[in-house]
C-alpha cells in the first residue's frame, strides 16, 4: 500500500512539478495536489504540505506528518486543535540563511557607516559630509549582541565577526557558541547583556515566549548610541515603543503591523532604516523548499527522524 503525500490548496505554480518529481524521486508515494476542495484528499493523507485549516484537520484520519511551507508560519498556524493532535509538524528553516544573513549585514554596514543619511542628502543634491568621528561605528572595535542563535543569527555573528566585531548570543536552547561567536549565554541574562552591546540583532521566531520581547522597559537598556536590527518576526518588538525611543539607529525588515501604516511616524524617522520584510528575498527559494521536502518525504517513508520538527506549543 502506498503512502499519500497532499500539496493543500491554495496552490502556487512553483508547485506544480513537485508531484511528478517526488514521485520519481520517492518510489512508494502518492502525491496529491487537489486544487479546490481538499476534504477528499485529506481524509486519506498519511503527510501533508501547506497549511492545515482546522476543518481539514478533522477529516485527517491518518494524517502522521505536516511539513509547513514556511520557516515561521504566522501564528494561527499553530492553531489548539492542531497542538494538541499527535501529527509531527516540520518547518523550511535554514532555507533562506545566506539571504537574511547578507540582508542584515547590508542593513548593520549602511548605518554603522552614516548611509542613510547621505542617500537622503542625495534626494536633494546636498553636499554634506560628516567627518565627526562619532558619526561612524568603527566595527573593529564595536560589539555585538545576537538574540537568537539560530541557523540566521549564527551566520549573521560569523558575518559580523569577519569585520572584527566581538559577537556575543543569546538563545534558549543554543548553549554552544557557534563560529564567529565569543560566548552564548541564555535568554534570562539579555537585560544584563543589552547595556553593553554596540549593535543588537533580533532574529527571534515569534512565538509566544517571545512576543513583544523588545519593548519599552528593554529598550531603555539600549545604549543610546547603539544599533538595532530587526529581521526576526515584527510582533517580537513593540512599535509604538520603538517610536518613543532613540538611538545610533534602528533598521527593520519586519514589524508588528505589516504593512506598514503610510502614516506610521517610523516611515519618516531619520534615524530608521526600513525595508518591506524582505530579507529572506533571493534566488533558488523554491528548490530550496522542495529540497526539504524531499529529504523529509525520503525519512518519512523509511521511518527515519524528520529535520525541522518543531514544538508545536512553542511554534519552532
Amino acid at each position: 500500500m502506498s503512502t499519500t503525500l497532499v500539496i493543500l490548496p491554495p496552490q502556487d505554480p512553483e508547485t506544480a512539478d513537485w508531484p511528478s518529481r517526488l514521485e520519481a524521486a520517492v518510489p512508494g508515494i502518492r502525491v496529491l495536489r487537489p486544487d479546490g476542495d481538499a476534504l477528499d484528499a485529506i481524509a486519506v493523507a498519511d503527510a501533508a504540505y501547506g497549511v492545515l485549516p482546522e476543518e481539514l484537520l478533522r477529516r485527517a484520519e491518518r494524517l502522521r506528518w505536516l511539513q509547513a511551507p514556511q520557516a515561521g508560519p504566522a501564528p494561527e498556524f499553530y492553531y489548539p486543535a492542531l497542538v494538541e493532535h499527535s501529527v509531527c509538524v516540520t518547518n523550511m528553516r535554514d532555507t533562506y540563511t545566506d539571504h537574511v544573513a547578507a540582508h542584515t549585514l547590508a542593513l548593520v554596514l549602511a548605518m554603522a557607516r552614516g548611509l542613510p543619511r547621505y542617500i537622503r542628502d542625495q534626494q536633494t543634491a546636498e553636499w554634506a559630509p560628516d567627518w565627526d568621528p562619532g558619526s561612524v561605528l568603527a566595527l573593529g572595535e564595536a560589539s555585538a549582541l545576537v538574540v537568537g542563535a539560530g541557523a540566521v543569527g549564527a551566520e549573521v555573528g560569523r558575518l559580523l565577526s569577519v569585520f572584527g566585531v566581538a559577537v556575543t548570543g543569546v538563545d534558549a536552547r543554543i548553549t554552544q557558541a557557534p563560529r564567529g561567536f565569543v560566548a552564548m549565554h541564555p535568554v534570562d541574562k539579555l537585560d544584563e547583556l543589552l547595556p553593553d552591546a554596540d549593535i543588537v540583532v533580533l532574529t527571534v521566531p515569534h512565538t509566544p515566549a517571545t512576543e513583544g520581547m523588545i519593548d519599552a522597559e528593554r529598550l531603555r537598556r539600549f545604549k543610546p548610541t547603539a544599533l538595532f536590527v530587526n529581521v526576526g518576526r515584527g510582533p517580537t518588538v513593540r512599535l509604538d515603543d520603538l517610536v518613543e525611543i532613540r538611538l545610533g539607529g534602528i533598521a527593520l525588515d519586519v514589524f508588528e503591523t505589516e504593512p506598514l501604516p503610510p502614516a506610521h511616524p517610523l516611515w519618516s524617522r531619520p534615524d530608521v532604516l526600513i525595508t518591506p520584510h524582505v530579507a529572506g528575498a533571493g534566488p533558488h527559494a523554491a528548490e530550496r523548499r522542495f529540497a526539504v521536502l524531499l529529504e523529509n518525504t525520503r525519512r518519512f517513508l523509511a521511518g527515519d527522524p524528520l529535520i525541522n520538527q518543531v514544538d508545536k506549543a512553542q511554534r519552532f
